[in-house]
């Protein structure tokens, strides 16, 4: 929580202040009670003493106050929020090495799988986009809120061939992305399991990417005994995959199961489509100060007859 006039919060010194005047004027009625009545005949004199409800009612005024005071110190709290305006492009790699079967039931697959939980996790408003690489990158499907149309164009285009060209996928994401304006927030999840063979060096274009401020999240498919059919190896390259999510701001994640990788898009969508925002809580502050006076004055009302 902070606040926008914090300085008003030294009002607060105040409170201590007035306990120590409450105590000092509560011994002196002290005296003055023993004065009127030796303490052999107090308790028939004063036969119900209030206890602790004397003090309640002031204790809820204090509260009240110390309420007041933080209402004009206008406070604020941060909450998460749609970014509304975001523009998120989902780059996926269809090259040869997506046929592995390491991830059940292939990489592929399990990309697809995971996509569908991606998708149901960013909100609605977000528009995304999807990219399609092997050795070259294709532009699919333009940012857009139609998830079905968006589904449907990645699933026509992900058949496992050729190499794979990173660089020009991202290359081909972030333009994508600035489409929205250079105001507009925007991310670029890659999914990819295999070294860049084609196209430009991923690197500087990561570079590139943070200083648009477009963050771009990774997520490296398969584990490092993955083969293909005729029994070659295709370890995912992670260690590329995290310089490029470490040099454009954003997070690199590794998934050795299908159902992980499900976690990690669940993830992805509410952290890259989520903002926060800065709300005033004023009337939160002084709406409880009113209900604490009025608790206060009721239940010395109630008691005492008498307001506090």
């Amino acid at each position: 929580m902070t606040f926008q006039s914090p300085w008003l919060l030294l009002g607060l010194a105040l409170l201590p202040l007035l306990l120590a005047a409450y105590v000092a004027a509560e011994k002196r009625r002290r005296r003055a009670a023993a004065a009127f009545a030796a303490p052999a005949t107090e308790r028939s004199v004063v036969p119900r003493r209030p206890g602790w409800r004397r003090h309640a009612p002031l204790a809820l005024a204090g509260l009240a106050i110390a309420a007041l005071i933080g209402a004009l110190a206008r406070p604020q709290i941060s909450v998460a929020v749609p970014a509304e305006q975001a523009t998120i492009v989902l780059a996926m790699d269809h090259s040869g090495s997506m046929a592995a079967t390491d991830v059940s039931p292939s990489r592929l697959a399990a990309a697809l799988d995971a996509g569908e939980a991606f998708l149901d996790e960013v909100p609605e408003r977000v528009r995304v986009g999807g990219v399609v690489f092997d050795d070259s990158a294709e532009a699919v499907s333009s940012p857009t809120t139609d998830r079905e149309e968006l589904r449907a164009a990645l699933t026509a285009a992900m058949t496992p061939s050729g190499g794979t060209a990173t660089g020009d996928a991202l290359a081909t994401s972030l333009a994508m992305v600035r489409t929205a304006g250079p105001e507009a927030p925007g991310a670029i999840v890659l999914l990819s399991d295999g070294t860049s063979t084609h196209g430009r060096d991923p690197l500087p274009v990561a570079d590139e990417a943070r200083e648009l401020g477009v963050p771009i999240y990774t997520v490296a498919l398969g584990t490092a005994a993955g083969r293909l059919p005729n029994g070659d190896a295709v370890p995912p390259d992670t260690e590329t995959l995290q310089q490029i999510a470490e040099r454009s701001g954003g997070e690199a994640f590794t998934a050795e199961q299908a159902s992980a990788l499900s976690a990690v898009y669940e993830q992805l969508g509410s952290e890259v489509a989520m903002t926060e925002e800065k709300r005033e809580v004023t009337a939160a502050f002084a709406g409880g100060a009113g209900l604490l006076l009025l608790l206060g004055g009721g239940l010395s009302l109630r008691w005492f007859r008498r307001l506090l």
